[in-house]
């Protein structure tokens, strides 16, 4: 909300400079987010008066004899709206004007010109070039010396002013006006406010047009009134062009600048329509399937049932509470008016606000809560402006309500215990009584119990749609209080240890080994793009929003890639050369039997790509494969788990002697179709599948704008959080033993069925197995392979022996043979 500081201190003036007012402003949650001058300073610019205005000898200029009250000098002036009788502004010759633009008198195609006549882009007051200052209106009250020939234009337009931005919480609609902000202002202080309501305007006439609601549950108030004869001609005062200008707004034409006026004094939103395009009557209901409505900004929608709309015989001819249609708008040669102003249910402008992407300054107010007894004044307020500037006759104020969907003031209940609790002050009850009264609060009820203090129950005023609950009159009370009068106590708690789970790492040590492990982890969204979900989980069904931020994040993630795979993009797109990323979070799973029929699954994912290593001296570095994200997540996993399945129980990461009791892993062939048909497989823990690894397809990196080598892992957050219970055991005492097998198996056997049978035959005394050469080539069939693996022997009780090494050595070959039919080579 932006708003004049001049404006403000019309309604509400606080003994207090602009620094204090902003500061306590900021204080009671109404963030200040800037503060700007309303306009350069000015030198010899004046208010002056166009006598005569005539053909410069050259053609497309216009002589101007300009009169300041005290003189008449001669001007050459290009601008289209020149006409005799104009009060525009008038640079003197030796004013200067912002970025340093001297003027001076000076001929112009041979005609002598002193000064110049401006706009009000020259003038920093906006962005209009098109033809000078107009300050037709400008004598209205609140103006210092009004638009008075002669008059300093800094004076005769009060620029010496400040913009001052709030950015407001959704919670505090009712401030998104000069009336909201003044209302606050004054509570502050504990000040009176100058807003009288405003007084009818008595019908002058008979013209009316019928209004009904058939969708009272959207718009239980709606209200109308007709204006006839209208000029088409006027043009809005300067005065309001300026209040709106310092609001952020644009003068457009005088009907719809008045609409905006009303809008930013009282926040009521209201919209008005060209009578003469209105059929029948006026009446508020959901749109037919099919219907369609061309918007004032030029955009077609396509309607159908759950959009309330507001139309007439023909058809729509405006969203409720949104924006209005083409065909109906306002416009230079309107001579009728229909007036409207009506209470929209807040659910449903943000629903259809959000559906089509309009975010207008009415959707904006509505969807917070638009004080429902507004409307009254507001059309009252606006038809006398309409009066005063075009001119015309009103009608009488014709509406339609349903009373029992109007919202209600349900009374909230406030403890005084509860309030000394939560704000960590003891303030008096009759203090706290004042600032009900001074908030507008109506007290219902005030009594006292000896547990809780007294009890205040309140009725919070029509346009306080955030009071709901005790804890909101708490926060009401330390906002008008003052915060910075709550003294500052440290909190006083018994902190009980809090239990550790012996069997399970927690979240945070997960992500700590992981970034030890050299991977970075991203945080993303956990809706994203439907295309990007069905292309990385074809088989998924996600669940889809029913009010999404966006197109692009409209369904829920069935599993961690689309996150994965879009940090990867973006950093490619700023050159990066390598990623090893990883990301905890949950997926949301439709297929499942639970309650509602969606399952949420923690899951652990990760992604790699790009060179091995970092950038040296050494060369250029290979880019990472398969085996390096398998040995990743192997590493992970011996780091939770303990080793995998074929090996010993000895755990590296808790010394030589430490066992654990751990579900084994291994990794076996899958038939994942998003992952290379050659280089994938999944991840088994105690034979039960917990997850998936390999490289992300070529035609699915394609299109999803990767290129090649994308390598993607994930693995369900339980497995990968586990911590079995550690066992100790004594350091063997004996030495170990090595022997080499080098063996020749058909090219279908896995490295994995060789350990596993070669763990079977040995038992315990095989302490470490490593498979480190295979050969396909010359003097080998091509299908068949060399594979050659270490085995390292060590006696549980005494030194094994040459004999009972190869007893054990003629154990494995035999296993080899029996069970993968190898050949010794």
């Amino acid at each position: 909300m932006k708003f004049s500081e001049a404006w403000l201190r019309e309604w509400v003036n606080p003994p207090i400079d602009r620094d204090a007012l902003v500061a306590q402003l900021t204080m009671a949650g109404l963030e200040v987010e800037a503060v700007t001058a309303v306009a350069p300073a000015l030198k010899g610019v004046v208010v002056a008066r166009i006598e005569a205005a005539t053909p410069h000898p050259s053609g497309r200029l216009s002589v101007c004899q300009v009169q300041d009250g005290s003189q008449a000098r001669q001007v050459v002036c290009g601008a289209p709206n020149v006409r005799p009788g104009l009060l525009s502004a008038w640079a003197r010759p030796g004013a200067l004007l912002p970025g340093g633009i001297a003027i001076e008198q000076r001929e112009v195609r041979g005609v002598s010109s002193a000064g110049m006549l401006c706009s009000a882009a020259e003038l920093g007051l906006g962005d209009d070039a098109a033809g000078i200052l107009d300050l037709a209106g400008g004598d209205a009250p609140g103006w210092s010396e009004g638009c008075q020939l002669g008059a300093e234009l800094g004076a005769a337009l009060a620029l010496d002013d400040h913009s001052i931005e709030v950015d407001l919480t959704p919670n505090r609609g009712d401030c998104l006006s000069l009336r909201g902000l003044a209302r606050e202002v004054g509570v502050l202080n504990d000040l009176p406010v100058s807003m009288p309501p405003p007084p009818p305007v008595p019908p002058t006439t008979s013209a009316e047009l019928a209004v009904a609601l058939a969708a009272a549950e959207g718009c239980p108030r709606y209200l109308g009134r007709v204006i006839s004869g209208v000029s088409g001609r006027a043009v809005t005062p300067i005065w309001m062009q300026e209040r709106l200008r310092r609001s952020g707004l644009r003068s457009i034409h005088p009907v719809v600048d008045v609409t905006n006026y009303v809008l930013l004094e009282l926040g009521q939103p209201m919209h008005a329509f060209d009578l003469r395009t209105l059929r029948d009557s006026i009446v508020v209901r959901k749109a037919a399937q099919g219907e369609a409505l061309r918007l004032l900004d030029g955009r077609e929608l396509e309607l159908d049932p759950s959009v309330l709309v507001i139309a007439d015989g023909g058809g729509p001819v405006a969203i409720a509470g949104v924006m209005g249609g083409e065909r109906s708008s306002v416009r230079p040669d309107t001579q009728d008016l229909f007036l409207e102003c009506a209470y929209f249910d807040p659910l449903t402008v943000a629903a259809t606000a959000r559906r089509f992407g309009l975010h207008t300054d009415a959707s904006h107010r509505y969807e917070r809560g638009v004080d429902f007894d507004l409307p009254a004044m507001a059309i009252e307020r606006a038809t006398a402006l309409l009066l005063s500037i075009v001119g015309g006759q009103a009608g009488p104020v014709t509406s339609a309500e349903a009373p029992r969907h109007l919202p209600r003031r349900v009374p909230v209940s406030l403890r005084q215990n509860r309030l000394r609790r939560l704000s960590g002050a003891d303030i008096d009850g009759t203090e706290v009584e004042a600032l009900f009264a001074r908030l507008g609060f109506d007290l219902i009820e005030r009594r006292e119990t000896q547990e809780d203090g007294l009890i205040w129950t309140i009725a919070p005023p029509s346009h306080r749609f955030d009071i709901a609950i005790g804890a909101d009159l708490v926060e009401e009370v330390c906002r008008i209080h003052g915060y910075q009068r709550i003294p500052s106590v440290l909190p006083k708690a018994a902190l009980a240890p809090r239990p550790a789970a012996l069997a399970q790492n927690s979240e945070r040590r997960l992500k700590e080994q992981l970034a030890a492990f050299g991977w970075q982890e991203i945080i993303s969204y956990s809706f994203v793009d439907p295309g990007r979900q069905r292309l990385l989980d074809p088989e998924g069904e996600a669940l889809a929003l029913a009010n999404p931020m966006s197109s692009e994040q409209s369904v829920m993630r069935t599993n961690l890639l689309p996150g994965l795979t879009e940090a990867l993009r973006f950093n490619q797109n700023r050159q990066q050369r390598r990623a090893q990323l990883f990301e905890l979070g949950l997926c949301f799973r439709t297929n499942g039997q639970s309650e509602g029929g969606l399952r949420q699954v923690a899951m652990l994912g990760g992604l790699m790509w790009g060179a091995r290593g970092l950038e040296s001296w050494h060369g250029k570095q290979p880019d990472v494969d398969f085996f390096d994200l398998k040995g990743a997540v192997e590493r992970l996993l011996e780091w939770a788990l303990g080793p995998s399945s074929p090996a010993p129980a000895a755990s590296t990461s808790a010394g030589p002697n430490a066992e654990r009791d751990a579900a084994s892993f291994s990794f076996a062939a899958t038939g994942d179709a998003v992952l290379h048909p050659g280089q994938r497989a999944a991840i088994l823990v105690g034979g039960e599948r917990v997850g998936r690894l390999g490289r992300l397809h070529p035609e699915i990196a394609a299109q999803s704008g990767l290129g090649n080598g994308v390598y993607v892992f994930e693995i369900t957050a339980e497995a990968a959080r586990a911590h079995p219970l550690r066992r100790f055991a004594e350091i063997p005492k004996t030495p170990s033993a090595r022997r080499d097998l080098a063996f020749l198996v058909d090219e279908a056997v896995t490295a994995q069925q060789i350990q596993e049978t070669l763990a079977a035959a040995l038992g315990e005394t095989l302490s470490k197995l490593s498979l480190f050469d295979v050969y396909r080539g010359k003097d080998i069939d091509r299908n068949k392979k060399s594979v050659a693996v270490g085995l390292t022997f060590q006696g549980l009780s005494s030194t094994l022996t040459d004999t009972e090494m190869a007893q054990w050595m003629d154990r494995a070959v035999a296993a080899l043979q029996a069970e993968l039919n190898a050949q010794l080579r």
